[in-house]
């Protein structure tokens, strides 16, 4: 489950910079405001499934905030520029959730807290299942998307030459803006889970979730979908391990020594050879 969580973060990375060669730093930002957004709606009476759906269109529409104001305005300047705004759009969603809610813990509520399915002396916890059930399929539908579709095939055209996609009639600024929908969709969706699990959120809920994330598809190989799926899982298995055999105060130390020792065997990262827009999807 934390795997998946990580990986969705991933997938989010690495589609803006597999598809528009730039690192999205908001990404852990709407990570937060998926998790918050259920917090929120559910403290105020919704259903969780009711306030997990609303928390997914408040992250499509921030989404498309930040690529009217990231790529869209700043596409003709130095790659530098649309990170650098990426980045203070994170941290005016956080504060602006500080603002509003404090920076305190927060507790989500959530009717199946005491959910659980046995089997064989196996607890599995539902929110967990919804979450790798979840992970799985929107990968997997993710995965057709680009391969299968009109979308998919603009998306491929932009990741390879995004001049050369407009003279061959891709509608860049229709295109676009479903990357950033698609990935603030991860990122939420995995906020969602995370909440939903853990049970727990705060403003900056996403910064270490964002530097796992980051990890992980450096750990796969940037730019490369699977590559950032099996990144997510190796690290959620580090750290789950991690605080099993070496207790929490380990966790970082394990997580990022991985890192370091993947990049130092392999520094294009453990599947480099695929990236988006070439033959991986």
């Amino acid at each position: 489950m934390l795997g998946s969580i990580y990986a969705m973060v991933a997938v989010a990375l690495t589609l803006s910079i597999g598809v528009l060669n730039f690192l999205n730093f908001s990404i852990p930002g709407l990570f937060m405001i998926g998790g918050m957004s259920v917090w929120a709606l559910t403290n105020a009476g919704l259903p969780w499934p009711v306030a997990a759906g609303a928390g997914l269109v408040i992250v499509a529409a921030a989404s498309l905030v930040v690529e009217r104001f990231t790529w869209r305005w700043m596409r003709g300047a130095e790659h530098s520029i649309p990170l650098v705004s990426s980045m203070a759009f994170l941290l005016l969603f956080e504060h602006l959730a500080v603002a509003y809610y404090g920076s305190d813990m927060r507790v989500v509520n959530v009717g199946f807290a005491q959910a659980d399915i046995r089997v064989a002396g196996l607890v599995i916890g539902v929110p967990q299942l919804i979450g790798l059930i979840c992970s799985i399929v929107l990968i997997w539908a993710l995965s057709l998307l680009l391969k299968k579709t009109k979308i998919g095939r603009g998306l491929r055209t932009i990741a390879e030459d995004s001049d050369t996609a407009v003279i061959l009639g891709v509608d860049i600024n229709r295109i676009v803006p479903i990357v950033f929908v698609v990935a603030g969709l991860f990122a939420a969706l995995a906020g969602i889970i995370f909440a939903l699990n853990y049970r727990q959120v705060h403003p900056f809920m996403g910064e270490a979730v964002g530097l796992k994330g980051i990890s992980a598809m450096i750990v796969g190989g940037m730019g490369n979908i699977w590559g950032s799926i099996a990144g997510g899982l190796i690290i959620g298995i580090a750290e789950v391990m991690a605080i099993r055999y070496l207790g929490s105060d380990f966790v970082d130390i394990a997580v990022y020594g991985l890192l370091l020792l993947i990049l130092f065997v392999r520094p294009t990262g453990l599947f480099s050879a695929a990236p988006v827009g070439r033959s991986g999807i």
